[in-house]
């Protein structure tokens, strides 16, 4: 039985194909097309999943589609009608793509795929729910899906029990936690849809000096966590902007200009939708407990990445344990529907173990060794070949070093989190590196945070966390013991200069607020990975290095060997490291940006 689940067309469009109840493979489209947050029909990532799978659409049982557009378009008519005549522009804006795909969803699925059989069409939030339960260790659990917006949910909370999902209750739009919190994304003058993680980032450096006015004039919060936002300071249902004028004139101003100087005031607008975001989050969960029962709860949707309010969800200790996807936005909706076809359409039994089904989350592209040695050969790249195991132990030295590596090893990430296979990594215990990292590596604004990975049998080491977090979606406090005091001189410091203050013995992780988003290794799950720390830690005390994502500001993270060169020669990273092929920067000739650089790995 084959089951291919497809997200398209709003943003982050990903495949995912299930087969016989095994998750075979899943990516978003981006990582083939190279355009971050690529919305397009995914026929990359669909051939992917085909060839993976060993099969063509002609073998496939099911497509799933991870929405019902004709609901979608009920809603954007329903709106505009409400709202008429504001908001004609943004209406017509949209219309094209409404009548040349979306519309007509079916017949341009079964033309694009050349497919003939069975195609099914989800509830956005279905889907969502479907990814947050099903890859869960959970035999019985409660769900809870917060987004920007499906059909007309914005969240949802039901129950998964065995092999099928019950969606209790919901909250529509336009009153929707994601679009508030992107709203102020908007506002603070990152992209939206894409910065929000930034403002998440940015919450530490500020007061929450706005909370007690966002709760006052922005949004009518109820003890159970549901809410009314207040559209008069808000745009998105009639226009191209999130914020309107009186949103501009209760905050003191017009939206920052992106890329000036941040300041203050964006700091505190920050930290103050995130309080009440994770507000409003904690409220749901203590309500979805008190309807449900349920011991464990698992999370999808946009604001499911928000791992601040997923850590404090969890240390709150309303439920045992919870459980988020990783890839919990509209790319997971893809995963979502395939398993949904699976388990509650077709009936087949769900049996849980210990640890979830999704292996790592590792669902991409691999490359061999002999692929990767032809095409270095192939363009006179001079590499070292280690044999099996010596890579760790090399890689170990070198970050002992200071180095800065690229390690691209195994299948690639589904989601938006590196966790090892695609992964910039460095030596957590520098002061240096995390602005070394940001300003000449990533290219990124000075104040982001950096991510741990550590061994998983070591969490509790290094921070205030009983329990594996391996897709990097919880925030956990360093431990106590490793922190260290920051003066008043020091704490008057700025971005930059805040962050080059050591506040623990592991400083290139350690946020401002003493906190890190935390990524524990498994062996199972990723074994090149988690030796390589192992033999850090064993050359050095330390089980825990510098994790982030594989890609320059702006680019989606990299998914071929050929743009892991690119990325590895346009910054000053030291080593990449691809499989067992190690590369040295001192090395290699310089690049040559004349190369026809589209990729010469064919994936389909």
């Amino acid at each position: 039985m084959n089951i291919l689940g497809i997200s398209a067309f709003y943003h982050d469009s990903a495949a995912a194909l299930i087969q016989n109840g095994k998750y075979a493979a899943a990516a978003q489209e981006e990582r083939f097309t190279r355009k971050k947050h690529d919305h397009n029909f995914p026929i990359n990532a669909v051939h992917y999943c085909l060839k993976e799978g060993g099969i063509e659409s002609s073998n496939l049982d099911y497509i799933v589609f991870y929405d019902k557009p004709f609901i979608k378009f009920e809603r954007l008519l329903e709106t505009y009608l409400a709202y008429a005549p504001r908001g004609l522009k943004a209406f017509w804006m949209s219309m094209p793509l409404w009548l040349k795909h979306k519309l007509w969803m079916g017949e341009y699925i079964k033309k694009a795929m050349n497919f003939e059989g069975k195609l099914l069409f989800l509830e956005h939030h279905q889907s969502h729910a479907a990814s947050a339960f099903f890859p869960s260790p959970y035999d019985r659990a409660a769900f809870l899906t917060l987004d920007g917006v499906g059909e007309w949910a914005t969240s949802s909370w039901g129950i998964g029990d065995g092999n099928m999902i019950k969606l209790m209750k919901e909250i529509h739009f336009p009153h929707s936690l994601g679009l508030l919190y992107t709203a102020f994304t908007y506002y603070i003058g990152f992209k939206v849809n894409s910065g929000e993680y930034k403002v998440m980032g940015l919450a530490p450096y500020g007061e929450p000096k706005y909370v007690d006015l966002i709760l006052k004039e922005l949004v009518e919060l109820k003890e159970d966590g549901s809410f009314k936002l207040n559209m008069k300071y808000f745009n998105y249902c009639s226009g191209l902007t999130m914020t309107s004028e009186a949103f501009h004139k209760l905050f003191g101003g017009p939206p920052r200009k992106p890329e000036s100087k941040l300041s203050q005031k964006e700091m505190d607008l920050a930290r103050s939708v995130q309080d009440v975001t994770e507000e409003i989050m904690l409220r749901m969960a203590r309500h979805v407990k008190k309807e449900t029962g349920m011991k464990y709860l698992c999370l999808a949707g946009g604001v499911a990445l928000n791992c601040v309010g997923n850590g404090k969800i969890l240390r709150e200790g309303i439920f045992e344990d919870i459980w988020i996807q990783p890839a919990a936005g509209d790319a997971g909706g893809a995963l979502g529907a395939a398993l949904f076809a699976w388990y509650q359409l077709l009936g087949n039994k769900r049996v849980v173990g210990q640890r979830d089904f999704q292996s790592g989350s590792y669902l991409g592209p691999k490359f061999t060794n002999d692929e990767i040695e032809k095409w270095l050969k192939g363009n006179n790249y001079p590499f070292e070949k280690y044999n099996d195991g010596e890579v760790p132990t090399k890689v170990a030295e070198l970050i002992d070093q200071h180095k800065v590596i690229g390690w691209f090893n195994g299948r690639m990430e589904f989601g938006p989190r590196a966790l090892g296979a695609r992964s910039i990594i460095g030596d957590a215990r520098s002061p240096q590196m995390q602005s070394i990292m940001n300003l000449k590596i990533k290219y990124r604004e000075s104040f982001r945070p950096f991510a741990p990975s550590c061994l998983a049998e070591d969490v509790n080491e290094y921070f205030e966390l009983d329990r594996e977090s391996p897709y990097m979606l919880l925030v956990a406090p360093v431990k106590k013991e490793r922190c260290k005091s920051m003066s008043d001189e020091q704490q008057s410091l700025f971005g930059i200069d805040k962050l080059n203050v050591a506040r623990s013995d592991i400083p290139a992780i350690t946020h401002i607020d003493y906190s890190a988003r935390v990524q524990t290794v498994h062996r199972a799950d990723a074994p090149d990975y988690h030796a390589m720390i192992k033999a850090f830690k064993e050359r050095t005390g330390y089980g825990v290095i510098i994790n982030t994502s594989f890609n320059v500001r702006g680019e989606p993270i990299v998914c071929t060997p050929q743009d892991a060169y690119l990325c590895f020669m346009r910054t000053e990273m030291d080593v990449l490291v691809l499989e067992d092929c190690m590369l040295f920067k001192e090395k290699q000739p310089p690049l040559r940006e004349d190369t026809d650089w589209r990729s010469k790995f064919e994936l389909d």
